[in-house]
């Protein structure tokens, strides 16, 4: 496996950790349960920043930009399909980000806008990166060139520093880490023990 989608793929098992959490703050919401707003901000503002900003960011600037020089279309085809899924996901986190950055208790439609946002969007980023991991990422080590992919490791460790800027990658890690004991997760995430994601430097 390239180094670069390497880098995806752990963060794939980060995200993988956060939709559960976000899949057992749902379900105490659809039971009644008392819930913090602050709780449903930070699960906007770590798919926002880490997921959507900085994973997703790397694959549409550099990964996919990389797969359309060598062949692949972004109109049709896995790439295009992605990046529908990345828009579909987007609405879904605007939705948490508008009941977290609200005041006050949850009002009932917020609580059932929570749980009907979560709803769509656990399924659909479990499956998306499940078709990234086995479809989309072998295809890209497949067809385009290793000298290609191996910039690319480097080009994503530069997205972190200059995009994303020092520390931001560290601080949603740790964001995950505090959801995930808050929320402790109970769905399958069809994952490995959590690695660390690796950084690469030149």
């Amino acid at each position: 496996m390239t180094a670069a989608i390497e880098t995806l793929m752990r963060e794939h098992r980060v995200i993988e950790q956060v939709l559960a959490s976000l899949a057992t703050l749902a379900a105490h919401l659809n039971q009644g349960e008392a819930a913090d707003r602050g709780a449903i901000r930070d699960f906007a503002a770590f798919f926002r920043n880490f997921a959507d900003r900085c994973h997703h960011g790397k694959e549409e600037d550099l990964l996919f930009a990389a797969m359309t020089r060598h062949g692949f279309s972004r109109e049709t085809g896995p790439i295009a399909v992605m990046l529908v899924e990345h828009e579909e996901g987007r609405r879904c986190v605007g939705e948490l980000a508008r009941v977290g950055d609200g005041d006050g208790d949850l009002s009932p439609a917020e609580r059932r806008a929570v749980v009907d946002a979560a709803a769509t969007f656990i399924p659909l980023l479990r499956g998306h990166i499940q078709k990234e991991d086995q479809i989309l990422y072998p295809m890209a080590q497949q067809y385009v060139p290793a000298e290609v992919m191996e910039e690319l490791a480097h080009r994503f460790a530069d997205f972190e520093a200059n995009v994303m800027g020092a520390g931001e990658h560290e601080r949603f890690h740790a964001l995950a880490d505090r959801l995930a004991a808050a929320f402790p997760p109970t769905m399958p995430t069809d994952a490995a023990p959590l690695p660390a994601c690796h950084h690469h430097q030149r």
